[in-house]
């Protein structure tokens, strides 16, 4: 391939697609997202403030922010599934963990922690984009984070996806319009 052709492939396409099953111009769905993100993201917030935080322990992980914009906003994603947003949660924090206490908090272990995870979701079949988040979380969090080890794969990344995913499943599902999950493996 010549440089002229590598270039080329990255002027885009000609056309903006549909907005892959995204209903922003919806405000009902607009309205329902929301709701889902603030309930989700609030009530893990909360939890955690009160009773994790006081322990040493989390709840919350910057990630779920994103997670929140998958599984409230874009629901019949198929990274908005179940089996993507725990599976890429968990399989991650394995993976970023493991990382740090090999390789320690450093631009190696970031890099490597995000790829592996990248890997471990595309061999499961779990993608979920905030997962790589998940792993440099492990890695560059602090000595909070640092500090749960392997626990921090079942809190915060698995407990914290679970309770986002129970708020996705009871305000997704409110509306006629709306049906969450689309599949769960």
């Amino acid at each position: 391939m010549s440089l002229r052709e590598y270039f080329s492939k990255m002027r885009g396409a000609e056309t903006r697609p549909l907005r892959l099953g995204i209903p922003s111009k919806n405000l009902a769905e607009v309205f329902w997202a929301s709701l889902g993100a603030a309930l989700g993201i609030g009530i893990a917030a909360l939890l955690s403030a009160r009773f994790f935080e006081p322990r040493d322990a989390l709840l919350i992980l910057g990630s779920f922010g994103a997670s929140a914009v998958l599984i409230y906003g874009v629901i019949s994603s198929p990274l908005a599934q179940p089996r993507n947003l725990i599976g890429g949660h968990v399989i991650s924090a394995v993976i970023g963990v493991a990382v740090f206490q090999v390789g320690g908090d450093n631009f190696v272990s970031a890099g490597l922690a995000v790829a592996l995870a990248i890997v471990a979701m595309m061999l499961t079949d779990t993608v979920h984009p905030p997962g790589g988040a998940t792993a440099l979380i492990a890695v560059i969090g602090g000595e909070t984070v640092h500090d749960l080890g392997f626990l921090y794969v079942l809190m915060p990344a698995g407990l914290g996806a679970l309770l986002l995913l129970l708020v996705a499943l009871v305000v997704n599902n409110i509306p006629k319009s709306r049906r969450y999950p689309v599949y769960w493996v």
